[in-house]
């Protein structure tokens, strides 16, 4: 069996860039759709027996009609080609109120052939999976205020509600893993944290706190594969042993936080009895994040000295740059950010972040009194402490204004 695996599209994950004027779509929307069809794509030209989205399609469980749209026509795509696809609900796909649907509900609704949506867990064997040789045990996203209600808790212990969905989740895997074939491989499809995964930087993304399974729950090696989602950074948790437990990662970077991550999506071959063989493909036309950061330490060429800090021309275009600067509040004059954007016109957006620093108040001498000192003396104090580099042509400037003053 060769199974298709990815996560975490976000398709509307709109944060940055103008608007397409030909599709009238965001153009951080256009890369996130550009992802999933290499995706698709790649399903249908590779013959995978099988597609596992493991949750997140949209960045809230509220999408705009034009996303749903884009996102429905990739699925249309599989659909049309006859490859079974399982939509995992994650969640950011789910409403925290009981009985609201959630993003993927169309798709349940309306029965779209070899689509079917998996939004509470459950067994799924050959009869539910188009006839395929294989079972998959789907672990959707678990809304918290569905199991306190379920499980008639309050709000007051947290931690004593996910110990509870922890140890129910664990019996209720148990008890689907005790119900299958042994002559077919087990696939788990779940949509939360593991014990040990690494965080990237989607936790700008997520909200909440995470329910977090333990290693030993997902690494049973009565699983032939587990397909996860929720975590954006790709790993194996269970690496170098089987079965491959994979985070694929998001299709896109969403934002700074993974500027220095690639993208995923897996292939994965996997045979009753045998190793599961895990191919990773890296998505190679996802848009790069830059980040510079500067801390002045001259008041000289301050905007030539930041220029140099940025990326060359050549790697300019396209990009998303993020420039942070530290400096003296007093140098804040000195930068010129017109300049700064004129220089970044060709990236595809640039952020400019200023973080003035105070300095420390001048002080005068020992024994001195403020009172003892004239105006130029005080302006000379305050220029050495601050580091002013043309203090010779303020204080000439000074002693003018004070003179006309009489």
């Amino acid at each position: 069996m060769k199974i298709l695996h990815f996560a975490d599209a976000h398709i509307d994950m709109a944060n940055y860039g103008r608007h397409d004027p030909v599709t009238g779509l965001p153009l951080r929307v256009l890369d996130f759709l550009r992802s999933l069809d290499t995706i698709v794509d790649a399903a249908i030209e590779r013959k995978v027996d099988m597609v596992i989205f493991a949750g997140d399609a949209y960045k809230d469980r509220s999408p705009a009609p034009t996303f749903q749209r884009e996102w429905g026509k990739r699925i249309m795509r599989l659909s049309q080609a006859k490859i079974p696809t399982l939509l995992l609900v994650g969640n950011h796909d789910i409403s925290p109120a009981i009985g609201r649907a959630h993003a993927l509900q169309e798709f349940k609704t309306l029965q779209v052939p070899f689509v079917k949506v998996l939004d509470k867990p459950e067994l799924l064997k050959p009869q539910d999976l188009w006839g395929l040789p294989l079972q998959v045990i789907g672990m959707p996203w678990v809304a918290r205020s569905g199991l306190m209600a379920s499980l008639e808790m309050s709000a007051e212990k947290p931690e004593d509600i996910y110990s509870n969905i922890e140890s129910r989740i664990s019996d209720l895997m148990e008890d689907m893993l005790s119900q299958t074939e042994e002559d077919l491989p087990v696939i788990l499809t779940a949509h939360t944290s593991i014990e040990g995964a690494k965080f990237g930087g989607e936790r700008l993304v997520m909200l909440g706190n995470d329910l977090v399974l333990t290693g030993s729950l997902v690494k049973n090696p009565k699983f032939n594969y587990v397909a996860m989602g929720h975590i954006h950074k790709p790993q194996d948790v269970n690496e170098g042993s089987q079965p491959p437990v994979i985070y694929p990662g998001s299709i896109e970077r969403v934002d700074f936080g993974e500027l220095k991550e690639d993208r995923f999506f897996v292939i994965a071959e996997v045979e009753k009895g045998k190793d599961t063989k895990v191919e990773w493909v890296q998505l190679t036309e996802v848009r790069k994040f830059i980040d510079c950061r500067v801390t002045l330490e001259s008041g000289e060429e301050v905007t030539e000295t930041l220029k140099r800090r940025l990326p060359g021309q050549k790697d300019m275009p396209g990009a998303i740059i993020r420039l942070i600067v530290e400096y003296p509040r007093e140098w804040d004059s000195l930068i010129d950010e017109s300049a700064l954007r004129r220089y970044t016109a060709d990236a595809f957006e640039f952020h400019f972040v200023k973080r003035p620093q105070l300095l420390s108040r001048a002080r005068i001498d020992e024994g001195q009194a403020v009172s003892s000192l004239g105006p130029l003396e005080l302006l000379e104090q305050y220029f050495k402490s601050a580091k002013v580099s043309n203090a010779d042509e303020l204080k000439k400037l000074a002693q003018e204004i004070i003179s006309e003053d009489g």
